[in-house]
């Protein structure tokens, strides 16, 4: 018999309660296959991991040797915050037992991180941002990691990584993990978006949305205006039409992963576009671009560099950058009318010019 005073649990409560991170991934394969039990694994290690850069996040204000800049640069030519180091090496560490990734990649790192005792067993390779948007940590704003998963082909450890040098679609998952109020770690394996929330109590992450969906047009566009007059006219254009038309706000926090996260839940657009005299940009194709833009595409939006899918550019380097305008797919569409349009109109001056 019920008891009158005992609160009333809705049944989709308990059961949303009840899925686990590692047993949604599980879900996502039609049997407990060999394979289901690696990328559940794998993805209970960069959970892992998650929950180790969280901790060290929360408590960084108080920890000696935790803030600031480490005084080096890493291969992209930046000088490298602490947290920078950590995270990496927390990345290097959950996995080095476990036996799973033969090979490791970040930005971080000029060359990828081997793990001979596990390349007999482990065929894959992680490819991560540790810390996206460092700078912000020692303000106390949010920063991300960013992870990509990608099937290991060959027996390279001769540190090339040639084939990692193909297109976004090799992808077997990719994700972020956003370190905010709450830390989530957002995923997909090529069904659908999903989102988890850590919670403390329990250390694990708990499903909080499945199947996330961009509206077609969102009111957000988020693009870093300080970098106006180092644009081309086209983007220019663009950032002129939507301080005419209303029903747009600029939404811009200097760190990728949560910029991101509020387009995917609220839509509209993301916009890192290349300067004049840096036209790839500044973002890394293997390590931010690519995983979001085969995230955002199974969240029903799009990305692009203004000229192309961004899922269909084959990198030449490992730490190759490209443009990224990102987000929902009639905003995305628009920023590439400006930029097509533009170089159109530049090209006939050309040859009219020429004639």
């Amino acid at each position: 018999m019920n008891n009158p005073d005992q609160p009333v649990i809705p049944e989709h409560t308990l059961d949303r309660d009840c899925t686990t991170l590692s047993r949604h991934v599980l879900q996502q394969f039609p049997s407990f296959s060999a394979e289901a039990q690696d990328i559940s694994a794998i993805m209970n290690r960069i959970a892992l991991a998650a929950k180790l850069i969280s901790r060290r996040l929360s408590r960084a204000g108080l920890m000696a040797g935790t803030l600031g800049f480490t005084g080096e640069t890493n291969v992209q030519g930046e000088s490298v915050k602490k947290m920078d180091v950590y995270a990496n090496e927390v990345f290097i560490s959950v996995f080095k037992q476990s036996g799973l990734v033969c090979r490791l990649a970040s930005e971080e790192m000029e060359k990828p991180y081997y793990i001979p005792e596990n390349c007999p067993i482990g065929r894959y390779t992680l490819l991560y941002d540790p810390i996206d948007g460092s700078s912000n940590v020692d303000i106390n704003l949010n920063v991300g990691s960013i992870f990509s998963l990608r099937q290991q082909e060959g027996n390279d450890l001769n540190a090339e990584a040639r084939d990692l040098l193909q297109d976004g679609h090799k992808q077997i998952g990719a994700g972020y993990v956003l370190y905010g109020p709450s830390t989530v770690l957002v995923y997909s394996l090529g069904q659908g978006v999903h989102s988890f929330i850590l919670d403390p109590s329990l250390g694990e992450f708990i499903l909080a949305e499945e199947n996330i969906t961009l509206p077609a047009h969102g009111p957000v566009y988020s693009v870093n205006e300080g970098n106006y007059w180092q644009w081309s006219e086209s983007i220019r254009e663009y950032i002129r039409y939507v301080h005419r038309h209303e029903g747009y706000t600029a939404r811009y926090s200097g760190a990728l992963v949560g910029d991101f996260h509020r387009i995917l839940l609220q839509g509209g657009v993301f916009l890192y576009p290349g300067t004049v005299k840096k036209p790839e940009g500044k973002l890394r194709l293997l390590y931010e671009s690519a995983p979001l833009a085969f995230l955002v595409e199974q969240a029903k939006g799009r990305a692009s560099t203004g000229f192309q899918d961004l899922l269909d550019i084959v990198p030449d380097k490992l730490h190759a950058r490209s443009p990224l305008i990102i987000g929902s797919t009639e905003d995305v569409q628009l920023v590439e009318s400006f930029i097509q349009d533009w170089t159109r109109r530049v090209s006939e001056q050309t040859a009219v010019t020429s004639s």
